[in-house]
């Protein structure tokens, strides 16, 4: 009667190990699809979005909202880099397709409006003398692309450099800084 004992305490312990392997990896599954398929982290690397995000600033993004709606002049959109494959980068969408996208005298204009961008705190929009495209202006934002550019219009490879992002390399929409803590601030 012992031995029979023992050996239900061993299949029950067993069972318990076997049970906690399973929960830990349906957990990490979890884990894994929401990163791939809903929010994700970044690192912030360089300063072509300052103010807005600082060297060294993490942001979530989310990957649902394109599902559902464009991407929209505002958005601050993480995509592929068109130069640099697998290289991210973080910008703020100014213009989509069938827009026309101008810089003068130091100033956005979009479809002949010169646009309000608090954000970039007065830096002049101009064009880049070196580019990896040949870009000039005005410039017409092809359907299925939109045109991002840096808050930091002093300090940025942007569009003006690369030219316009395909939507097709579009991963998300920045949804938060959530470190450093005194940093945190949630996108509209």
């Amino acid at each position: 009667m012992y031995a029979g004992k023992h050996a239900e305490q061993k299949d029950g312990q067993v069972r318990k190990i076997v049970g906690l392997v399973v929960m830990a990896a349906a957990f990490f599954l979890l884990v894994q699809a929401l990163r791939i398929f809903v929010f994700q982290g970044y690192l912030i690397p360089s300063g072509s979005m300052e103010e807005t995000l600082m060297i060294g600033d993490r942001v979530i993004a989310e990957k649902v909202t394109y599902h559902f709606r464009d991407v929209e002049p505002g958005d601050i959109v993480i995509f592929e880099d068109p130069n640099i494959p697998r290289r991210i980068l973080v910008k703020r969408c100014v213009a989509v397709g069938g827009q026309t996208v101008d810089l003068k005298d130091g100033q956005l204009f979009v479809d002949g409006v010169a646009q309000n961008e608090p954000y970039t705190l007065g830096k002049q929009s101009v064009p880049l003398v070196r580019t990896s495209v040949d870009v000039s202006y005005p410039y017409f934002v092809p359907e299925g692309t939109i045109w991002v550019m840096g808050d930091n219009r002093t300090n940025s490879q942007d569009a003006r450099y690369f030219g316009p992002i395909n939507l097709t390399s579009v991963y998300g929409r920045a949804l938060m800084i959530y470190w450093p803590l005194e940093h945190v601030h949630v996108f509209e």
